[in-house]
């Protein structure tokens, strides 16, 4: 735990799981990227998480749809234990990418989501989720 504390204040208070890197490749060849910048590295449980948090146990998820809203940013809708809902009212997701050109940030990813709503897959695709801090 002490060293999960440490890696928390070095890195921030950012509290999910990271996609795994391989698994990450295989996805952006299955959904490419429509902006310049992909992201597609995690999903946040808390973005404001205090230290000693334990770590998420849930290590598997779904990308259930996703949102391009024109404009610079797409996102990916993800399922973790049966909800894309998060404990803070926001959507589980993966900021899939974005054009940082136009000034896009991740961080507007579940604003998005929000006011455009998702459109749902044909077919769940199950992701591997990596518990950690960043």
């Amino acid at each position: 735990m002490a060293g999960e504390q440490q890696q928390a204040s070095k890195q921030g208070h950012v509290l999910g799981w990271k996609l795994d890197a391989a698994e990450r490749e295989a996805l952006l060849q299955r959904f490419p990227p429509e902006w310049p910048n992909a992201v597609a590295d995690h999903v946040t449980l808390d973005s404001k998480a205090p230290q000693g948090t334990p770590l998420p146990t849930k290590r598997v998820g779904e990308i259930v749809g996703g949102i391009s809203d024109g404009e610079g940013l797409q996102a990916m809708v993800v399922r973790i234990g049966g909800t894309t809902d998060r404990p803070d009212g926001g959507t589980y997701h993966i900021t899939w990418a974005l054009d940082s050109g136009r000034d896009r940030r991740a961080v507007e990813s579940n604003d998005v989501i929000a006011k455009l709503g998702w459109v749902p897959l044909d077919d769940p695709v199950p992701i591997t989720l990596i518990p950690a801090w960043f």
